[in-house]
């Protein structure tokens, strides 16, 4: 079992509670900026460099149940991870979404996804997760994942967390 900072969930249950018990350190795509309330991380399964997640480090199933503290730090937070996405990838814009539902994943985070100029439109708005429907060949290389993390991080002035 896993306490993820508050409420007691099993780690085969929730893969945000799971990767928080281990936080490698020598994984820095896992915990780009980190935080009494939030972590944010490259995601997973996806084809397109640069997709975070912003996750709270306790268990919440909902965003009415984040407390003041999360509520207070999630502006400012999705502000500062799209402006670095901004700043190291040069993206147009981001989007930011929350769903929350697919089991495993229904702790709350919110993807920061950047949306280059030339996107295609047929990958434009919720049309963006064809990149996490890629087959496993297409998947950004842990690799890659880890340097993006690397000039994310710097950009922000974040060293080593």
């Amino acid at each position: 079992m896993s306490q993820c900072n508050a409420g007691w969930v099993t780690t085969l249950d929730c893969y945000s509670c799971a990767e928080e018990e281990q936080l490698p350190a020598d994984r820095p795509e896992t915990a780009i900026w980190i935080s009494d309330e939030w972590r944010v991380a490259h995601a997973m399964n996806t084809a397109l460099l640069g997709w975070l997640v912003v996750i709270p480090r306790r268990h919440v199933e909902g965003v009415h149940e984040l407390n003041a503290a999360e509520t207070a730090a999630l502006g400012p937070l999705l502000h500062q991870v799209s402006q670095a996405l901004v700043d190291v990838l040069g993206c147009a814009k981001t989007y930011v979404v929350m769903f929350a539902e697919t089991p495993g994943f229904t702790h709350v985070h919110f993807h920061v996804i950047p949306r280059d100029a030339q996107l295609l439109p047929d990958l434009s708005g919720t049309k963006v997760f064809e990149f996490m429907k890629r087959p496993e060949a297409e998947w950004v290389p842990q690799e890659q994942q880890r340097a993006v993390a690397l000039r994310l991080r710097e950009s922000w002035g974040v060293r080593g967390q």
